[in-house]
């Protein structure tokens, strides 16, 4: 301010002070010493005012010879002298200067309801908001004939600024005025969408406004009869009714008294009251045949009554409810005294508006219209909006939003102290309290978890005219206020955003909400609101006070709200009588579809926590502000931690040894007719393990393992970890070439194999093999002798027990290396202590983490594995495991699960423990397991293979608390799990946040990827000098039961059948392909939303002309890629679907089947080939279409490259056993996968294959069960 004071006012010398000459009243002072001119105190003003924001222009100038100074020559503020503020006419400053500044302190002096001001009063200061604010630049309007830009109220609040902005201003556009009416008047844009939702919702009570008030007293109830009718009379929009011609409604407005609503009096008691007032409020209007008042006085005495008006939001708005009870107030009293009222005509009635709305906007086809300038605004500032605001609900979202009885309510209140604070911070920043309140709810929200990009909605008054001021009607608009709080600003710089936002949506105020949803299309869902589902609200309109001669009022608190947003918070400010804040009533409504009352009250203490906070110190960063308090620390701290476990300081070897020694005798793997105690296979691991150390495998020396499912395969991984090796699993499905990367990446010299995979080995290693043969197995002997004694290599638990490999995003696998204490912090977790995991299955790929659970928990225990034999695994072979060789528990991955429970949940019978995981687990498979199998407990489980397996439990032995969401559970034993925001700060319980995971289990790290583990493994705040925790990308959230609920991927990463894929990783194989531009792959639901997703790839073509097939693409990347991450279905594109910000618009594209229907290239139909010759081939075809999501297949397509896997060809046999009563072996899908090739394997069913397995269904209880 004393810079632009010296260089622009023309001071030699200026000194600005902040002074409080009255308590209470802090202002700017300006004491100036002329430069070489005389200095005249208003030129000083508006030089500052030119260049400075209204509230770093000084209340008074004071003109001085010299500055004060002290002995030292330093300024002597002390005695700078006390102004002269010039009170004149005004409140606090001058009075006008002129004819037009006389004319802007009456008007400032209406809106804001004060005797006088003056020219330096600040609009927002003596009270102001943006709704005055908009009063204000109408009566600019009319009394002046300008049109003023809102924004100038903000930027000059005070006459004396706001005068000189009038120059040059455009004259005002017209005021509304009786229109010429139609045949058919339209209804306004407002009331078309309220028109819609009444015959959407059959006439529901959404929408219903009510008012109630107690009367206590002699009410005259003929008079209160004839002043309803005359305020009917008086304002058309209560005698409207809304019928249609060809569908397109209208206003037909009634001008017949007899058809006006009469007052209906209902005799009720004080314990029937509020029934009755709730179910006349609950009553909905048929919009076309009836009015939309309804007026109910309910008699309780002779001299107490209850007034109930219940208004249908069509007909008026909350602003509408104090001009409806001032006119039924003076026309009571003036029929109580047998008089018409006395009150002057409207100047303008509704379809006045509705018609004056129309011309105002013009045409969206002329570019110069009103209408076309503002969508064109909107349609820039929304672009890109999110669908849907993500809040802390405690329910998911239902598919249609309910509206009778969906809502309910709290009240909170902001003290005194803490609204001074907020207006003086609003005043500071030239914004007022409703700003300053969004700012701090969109801080809230983004800290909540709901993103940086904030849609709020807000009412707007939309009485843009004076002469609308006094009537009733649907005037309301709603505008979008979008707060983007990106970057982490401060409080200070985001209430600027905030301002700079609003101003410009007010700018923009006259396109109709409802028109705005139709113009801009956002993907419609009868789940939630259109563009914003959060509302934000400061109460502004007048108080609806009726009064009554003879009769004392008393307003009543309405019944049970109706939801209409997910949530609604309202602010109504107090201030005393000289306008000083005196604090801000809030109430927040909610819809309980989502909600509880908890949630809501904690959402509102962080609210009001937020403020306080932000006013306190508004430069302090979004990320800073605190939203949760000790208590809830500690709480989230205690659940974040698992048990505490003391773990042996042993490697894999010296425990396995050790349970060896314990148990010689027992058996510890079963395979087919092969049975090895812990003696037997102990000794086989030495001898192969005293060969490997000669052959230089020592410390963390990498060694490869192809072979398929076996006893040798169990010798070789002892036989690693006893040599003090790293075993590297391969998949044997892989395609060589990542075979041989994953070699390549490791250093693997040493590659061990079977007599299965002999050729494979020997085209992916050029390096040693060692091959088991299937009837001697290792070729020990002749290797290393008949030493059978523990090799006794000295191996630290810090060392690595194996690498296994995922998907990695930049097409390139990566190695996570996992240390042998991560491995015996799973086997010792306490969950696998007892007797549940005597007797585990193990039948996952050895290459797929599962495999870690299923060898080290029942090895290191002293318990038996039972190896599946290495066919598919469905339903039979499971049961027949389980029945044959008394197996107590096993792991299924959550799409297996699926499957297996929805096809035969009775197979899992005899288990004591069915642990799941690895992505989202259905509760719909949960229980028809636990009913099928009583005894058992299903565990669901949750962990990435960067933190060995699981790091939490859930478990679900009751069918009846399954919860519809099925919880990721707690952490397992020496675990630590955080879900924490983006400045990794813990967030409170029903808050999403990325999941990190510390403690027992959190692998080493990525193998010669440095750059990657940095990325992924970062630093543990929580945790003491050099702790890690791992970035899962996960999105979780705490439940208030202190488990954890799984919310999906903060990335693009997804789960296949239980492996984990990286999108990116094939996209970058696709975009190889010479006939390919561009690729994105997604991952969509199987049809009919069961059994988990299924990739599919889009491509643009490089040439038009040249478009890749599906079997093309298909084989390409099966080259390169295993077979779980070769999509299941391909689409060619002419171009990939863009948002308008040029964003890839993933939502737009199309489903395989629809993109292949419409010939916009290769889906993932089939169907060219031959038709059905039979009508078992007929049946075969449906049931293959059926399953793969497709409209048609042919007798020779091929199942599994028609999208089918392993657990889709598990699903075709149960629906073959039931369409056509065989039992088909799910090996034959496999080896015969074309409906030609099954049919011919079908012809031959009564004699080659097994009786058909009856369908589980409820059986005859004997008196005792075996």
């Amino acid at each position: 301010i004393e810079a632009a004071l010296i260089r622009h006012g023309g001071a030699g010398q200026a000194v600005v002070v902040m002074r409080e000459d009255v308590s209470g009243d802090q202002r700017l002072v300006a004491y100036v010493v002329p430069g070489v001119e005389a200095l005249d105190p208003d030129a000083l003003r508006d030089a500052v005012a030119g260049l400075l924001p209204a509230y770093m222009v000084p209340s008074a100038f004071v003109v001085l010879d010299a500055l004060p100074l002290t002995p030292n020559g330093k300024l002597d503020r002390a005695a700078l002298p006390v102004p002269e503020y010039d009170t004149g006419a005004a409140v606090r400053g001058r009075g006008p200067r002129n004819a037009q500044e006389e004319i802007l302190c009456e008007l400032y002096a209406n809106v804001l309801g004060v005797e006088q001001v003056g020219i330096d009063d600040n609009l927002f200061e003596l009270g102001g908001h943006s709704l005055l604010a908009i009063r204000l630049v109408s009566r600019i309007r009319v009394a002046l004939g300008i049109e003023l830009p809102l924004q100038a109220v903000f930027e000059a609040p005070t006459i004396a600024t706001l005068s000189g902005r009038l120059a040059g201003t455009a004259d005002a556009r017209s005021g509304v005025q009786p229109m010429p009416r139609p045949k058919r008047v339209p209804l306004s844009f407002a009331q078309r969408r309220l028109w819609f939702l009444n015959q959407l919702e059959a006439a529901g009570a959404g929408y219903n406004m009510s008012f109630s008030v107690r009367l206590t007293g002699e009410l005259d109830r003929d008079a209160m009869a004839a002043a309803l009718r005359d305020v009917v009379e008086r304002h058309e929009s209560l005698r409207t009714r809304f019928p249609d011609h060809e569908g397109e409604p209208y206003q037909a407005v009634v001008g017949d008294p007899a058809e006006y609503p009469a007052l209906t009096v209902v005799e009720t008691t004080p314990a029937d009251l509020d029934a009755r007032l709730g179910e006349a409020t609950a009553t909905g209007f048929v919009l076309a045949d009836e009015l939309p008042l309804r007026a109910t006085l309910f008699a309780l005495s002779t001299t107490d009554h209850v007034l109930l008006l219940v208004v249908h939001h069509i007909a008026g708005d909350g602003t509408s409810m104090a001009p409806l009870a001032r006119d039924l107030s003076d026309a009571y009293a003036a029929r109580r005294s047998g008089r018409m009222p006395g009150w002057q005509p409207l100047p303008v009635q509704y379809v006045d508006y509705t018609l004056w709305q129309r011309e105002l906007l013009g045409s969206e086809e002329d570019e110069e219209s009103l209408l076309s300038r503002q969508v064109g605004y909107w349609r820039q500032t929304l672009a890109g909006l999110p669908e849907e605001l993500q809040l802390p609900t405690d329910r998911l979202r239902p598919a249609v939003t309910s509206t009778e009885g969906s809502g309910a309510a709290i009240e909170l209140e902001i003290d005194g102290a803490l609204h001074a604070a907020i207006s003086r911070l609003a005043r500071d920043n030239g914004a007022t309290v409703f700003m300053v309140a969004q700012a701090a709810l969109a801080t809230l929200l983004t800290r909540l978890g709901a993103g940086t990009d904030i849609p709020l909605g807000t009412p707007i008054a939309g009485r843009t005219d004076e002469a609308l001021d006094d009537l009733v009607g649907f005037f309301v608009n709603t505008l979008v206020l979008r707060t983007d709080t990106s970057g982490d600003p401060t409080f200070r710089e985001l209430l600027d955003r905030v301002r700079e936002t609003n101003l410009s949506a007010y700018a923009h105020q006259d396109v109709p909400f409802e028109r705005l949803v139709e113009l801009l299309n956002p993907q419609r869902s009868l789940a939630r609101h259109p563009l914003f589902q959060t509302m934000l609200a400061v109460e502004n309109a007048g108080e609806a006070d009726l009064v009554l001669p003879g009769v004392v009022t008393a307003s009543r608190t309405p019944g049970t709200p109706v939801a209409k947003f997910d949530l609604s918070v309202s602010l109504t400010e107090r201030r005393v009588g000289d306008g000083d804040p005196d604090g801000i009533h809030c109430v927040v409504q909610y819809a309980t579809d989502l909600f509880d009352e908890r949630t809501v009250r904690s959402l509102a203490d962080r609210f009001t926590r937020t403020l306080a906070a932000a006013v306190l110190d508004p430069e302090q960063q979004l990320s800073r502000i605190e939203v949760l308090t000790a208590a809830e620390r500690d709480e989230v701290s205690a659940w974040s931690h698992g048990p505490v476990r003391a773990l042996p300081e042993a490697s894999l070897a010296e425990l396995f040894e050790a349970q060896a020694a314990r148990t010689p005798d027992a058996t510890a793997l079963v395979h087919g007719d092969t049975e090895l105690t812990y003696a037997e296979l102990n000794a086989r691991a030495n001898r192969l393990a005293r060969y490997l150390a000669g052959q230089g495998t020592g410390p963390e020396t990498p060694v490869g393992i192809l072979m398929e499912r076996s006893a040798d395969l169990l010798v070789a991984i002892l036989a690693v970890v006893k040599a003090g090796g790293v075993y590297v699993p391969l998949d044997g499905r892989a395609p060589v070439s990542r075979l041989r990367q994953v070699l390549a990446d490791v250093g693997a010299g040493l590659l061990l194999t079977d007599a299965a995979f002999r050729e494979a080995a020997q085209a992916v290693h050029d390096g040693a093999l060692l091959v088991a043969e299937s009837e001697s197995g290792w070729p020990t002997g002749e290797l290393s002798g008949d030493d059978d004694r523990d090799p006794g290599v000295a191996v630290r638990p810090d060392q690595l027990a194996y690498v296994m490999f995922t998907s990695g995003s930049t097409g390139t696998p990566k190695g996570v290396a996992v240390r042998q204490r991560d491995v015996v912090a799973l086997a010792r977790d306490g969950r696998f202590a007892g007797t549940a995991h005597e007797r585990v299955l193990m039948h996952a790929p050895h290459s797929f983490d599962a495999s870690t659970y299923e060898i080290w928990v029942p090895l290191l225990a002293g318990g038996t594995m039972v190896l599946a034999p290495n066919v598919p695994l469905d339903g039979a072979v499971v049961a027949r495991l389980i029945e044959d060789h008394g197996v107590t528990a096993m792991l299924a991955v959550a799409g297996l699960f699926t499957v297996l429970a929805e096809e035969a949940p009775e197979c899992f019978q005899g288990l004591r423990e069915v642990w799941t995981g690895g992505d989202v687990v259905p509760a719909t498979a949960v229980r028809p397991v636990l009913r099928a199998c009583p005894g058992i407990t299903v565990v669901s489980s949750y962990g990435p293979t960067e933190t060995t397996l699981y790091v939490t439990a859930h478990a679900m032995p009751d069918p009846g608390r399954v919860p519809d969401v099925v919880p990721l559970g707690v952490p397992l034993d020496n675990a630590r799990l955080y879900v924490l925001d983006s400045a990794l700060r813990p967030v409170p319980a029903g808050v999403a946040g990325e999941l990190y995971i510390a403690g027992a289990g959190l692998a080493r790290g990525y193998v010669n990827r440095p750059a990657l583990t940095a990325e992924r493994f970062v630093a543990n705040p929580m945790g003491g000098p050099g702790a890690r925790m791992y970035r899962t990308g996960d999105l979780a959230r705490w439940h208030r039961a202190g488990y954890l609920e799984f919310l999906g991927r903060a990335d693009d990463q997804v789960k296949i059948r239980g492996f984990r894929v990286e999108p990116g990783e094939i996209e970058t194989v696709l975009a190889r392909h010479e006939d390919v531009t561009q690729a994105v792959v997604t991952a969509r639901q199987e049809s009919g939303g069961v059994g988990g997703k299924r990739l599919v790839g889009y491509v643009v073509p490089a040439d038009p002309g040249r478009k890749p097939t599906p079997s093309a693409l298909r084989e390409h990347v099966a080259c390169v890629l295993p077979e779980y991450m070769v999509p299941s279905a391909f689409v060619v594109l002419d171009g990939l679907p863009l948002t308008v910000n040029g964003k890839l618009d993933r939502a737009a594209l199309p489903a395989p089947d629809a993109a292949a229907g419409s010939g916009s290239g290769g889906g993932s139909g089939g169907g060219g080939g031959r038709g059905p010759r039979s009508e078992r081939e007929k049946v075969l075809c449906e049931l293959f279409a059926d399953l793969l999501g497709v409209e048609k297949v042919g007798i020779d397509d091929d199942f599994f490259d028609l999208g089918g896997h392993s657990l889709l060809a598990t699903r075709l046999v149960s629906r073959l056993r039931t369409a056509l009563k065989v039992e088909l072996p799910l090996l034959a899908v496999f080896e015969t996968p074309t409906v030609a090739g099954l049919a011919e394997r079908l012809k031959d069913t009564a004699k080659d294959t097994a009786p058909v397995r009856p369908v589980l269904r409820r059986m005859n209880r004997p008196k005792e069960l075996s």
